[in-house]
């Protein structure tokens, strides 16, 4: 059985990743894309779906982990009869090529080892046909390739490929793993020191990049980091994770696949990367972003491919057995299909923020932006999906009529502003509408508070981006009978659930662990509110939940303190890094800046 997903590391090249287990077992393995059919899928069934570990032949145990500083270069540290070596894991940075490097190194007496390697292509349903070289292996299946380059002996076993050498203190035994096109020619073999060397150095050269310093540093340069790892490099799109089908709720059937591009967090993730200096990331996403949505704007999807795609069409693997038995594993999403008005708002916000921090009005972008709005003009009064994908009948959702306000709020600064042409003032006349639809239908005066859907009774933590995005200020008593009810009836063990899964609301089962975005939303909303104290904190009750290499996934169970849902998370560690930077600026100021303002209302 996996372990728990806590107790994964991540290693990435910026278009493909892995997941490295305390005890040294890689679990997870895409290749040469994030959404590659994975070799390694012992995560989400058995170590006969693939898996690669290198341990202590007798009485093997984990001895500590880490990053090596400002790189996705990972130390584990493992003991057994007779000492203990260490694992240094990497993933060079990609240059055409898919290479994942292992190096073990003897730091006490001499211990014997075992390296299993368990190749099975396209998520663990395919034996590849095995042939040996003179350093290791060659294994085939379809379009798929891997060489094993080893300086120690190996050999097949039980279709396996395994080898047992020992390591006395300081030698270093060298594995390196490349994926390559079938119908081509292995590349040649990596040099693994060197390989070693250039890829600690690329990461090092670029976290000293970051501009955030001061309390919270070492936090977010580990989020940083991760975002990188999960920005796919030819495209400049950040997936939301490296994983699919990692379970909301052990046993349960919200399991979904990840690896994605959301429009929805264009937004945070711009906001992160601009406000840490990054701002060569930042235009690469916006870029991606302006070519993904491109088209009709009717046809805008919420999500596409690393490289645009919009066909993302949701399978159901059967072979493998899910997570700790959390059925079914998919690939693919369905939800790239549903209406979610709220993504014209996060896009037009995005470009927002992008022009603000001095990016030249593109005419071609500003086109795309008023096509957008202008769809917007008529399909806001429809109902939609909303921001959590429901999977039920669509709804007047509440969140998603404020991200409409947005879409207008931000066309109609572009205007004034920045000098876009448009028809302004009938779009302010518009941006007025809705906010009066949303204050007279969304609002519950009974219950004061803002509701999730019109004519709701029911809570929704998405309701904490009003005062973010400028809807209305932290002042407004409306916004803070709206904390207050979340704080009421959406808390758990200190953190925020999404909402009332137990509702029905969403079509699906009931039952998912606290959303740690959302805390941190709540968190901002204190410190735009001037609660410092309570915002710092719930800021660093969220970091102490990260696991012991600083990575966070999608939500967590506060009873069991085990992370659930996919992972690492790029959402949670954006949503860590503008929390940092809020509190690191005294909380002065609209938590994200999003408005140049709290909307004077």
């Amino acid at each position: 059985m996996a372990l728990p997903i806590e107790d994964y590391a991540l290693l990435g090249d910026c278009e493909g990743a892995a997941l490295v287990g305390r005890d040294g077992s890689i679990d997870w393995l895409t290749l040469p894309r994030f959404d590659s059919g994975a070799c390694f899928a012992a995560l989400l069934g058995t170590a006969e779906n693939g898996c690669w570990s290198i341990t202590p032949s007798r009485n093997a145990r984990p001895a500590g982990r880490r990053y090596r500083p400002g790189t996705l270069v990972l130390e584990t540290e493992l003991e057994g009869d007779g000492g203990k070596v260490r694992v240094i894991d990497f993933m060079p940075p990609a240059d055409g090529r898919g290479d994942l490097v292992r190096i073990v190194e003897g730091l006490e007496g001499a211990v014997d080892l075992r390296m299993e390697l368990i190749i099975r292509f396209d998520y663990g349903s395919f034996v590849p046909w095995v042939r040996r070289t003179e350093r290791g292996i060659l294994a085939i299946a379809g379009p798929d390739g891997l060489l094993l380059d080893a300086d120690v002996e190996c050999h097949g076993e039980d279709l396996r490929t395994v080898a047992d050498f020992s390591v006395q203190k300081g030698e270093r035994r060298h594995f390196a793993l490349t994926w390559f096109h079938s119908a081509t020619e292995p590349p040649p073999v990596v040099d693994a020191e060197r390989a070693l060397e250039e890829t600690e150095g690329f990461w090092r050269e670029w976290s000293a990049r970051s501009t955030h310093h001061g309390r919270y540093e070492e936090a977010v340069t580990r989020s940083l980091l991760t975002l990188k790892a999960l920005t796919y490099a030819p495209t400049g799109g950040i997936i939301a994770a490296p994983t699919t089908s990692l379970p909301e709720f052990i046993g349960g059937t919200r399991n979904w696949d990840y690896r994605c591009c959301w429009l929805r967090d264009a937004t945070f993730v711009l906001y992160s990367l601009i406000n840490a200096g990054f701002v060569e990331e930042a235009k690469s996403w916006r870029e991606w972003l302006t070519r993904a949505v491109a088209g009709s704007p009717g046809e805008l999807r919420i999500m596409y491919g690393l490289g645009g795609e919009r066909r993302l069409t949701e399978l159901e693997l059967p072979w493998l057995a899910g997570y700790e038995g959390s059925a079914p594993v998919r690939i693919g999403n369905a939800a790239s299909e549903q209406h979610q008005l709220d993504v014209y708002g996060e896009v037009l916000d995005s470009l927002h923020i992008a022009r603000k921090h001095g990016a030249t009005v593109d005419e071609n972008t500003w086109r795309i932006e008023q096509a957008l709005v202008g769809f917007l003009e008529h399909d806001w009064v429809n109902p939609d999906e909303g921001i959590w994908e429901v999977r039920g009948p669509r709804q007047h959702f509440t969140h998603s009529k404020v991200m409409a306000w947005v879409a207008l709020d931000r066309a109609v600064k572009a205007v004034e502003r920045f000098g876009c042409s448009g028809p302004v003032e009938r779009w302010r006349a518009l941006r007025e509408k809705i906010h009066r639809d949303v204050c007279e239908k969304g609002y519950d005066d009974e219950l004061g508070s803002f509701v999730q859907a019109y004519g709701s009774k029911r809570f929704d933590a998405s309701l904490l981006m009003i005062p973010l995005v400028g809807f209305l200020p932290s002042s407004d008593p409306r916004v803070a009978g709206t904390v207050k009810a979340i704080e009421e009836h959406l808390m758990h063990d200190g953190f925020v659930l999404r909402y009332d899964t137990g509702t029905g609301v969403d079509g699906l089962s009931p039952g998912e662990g606290v959303f740690l975005t959302c805390s941190f939303w709540l968190a901002d909303n204190y410190a735009l509110a001037g609660r410092l104290d309570e915002a710092r904190a719930l800021f660093e009750r969220l970091l102490s939940i990260r696991n012991d290499v600083g990575l966070l996934a999608e939500e967590y169970d506060p009873a069991s303190r085990r992370m659930l849902g996919n992972f690492p998370q790029a959402f949670s560690h954006v949503g860590l890094i503008n929390t940092a930077h809020n509190l690191t600026r005294h909380g002065a100021g609209p938590a994200h800046d999003r408005s140049s303002g709290q909307a004077a209302r």
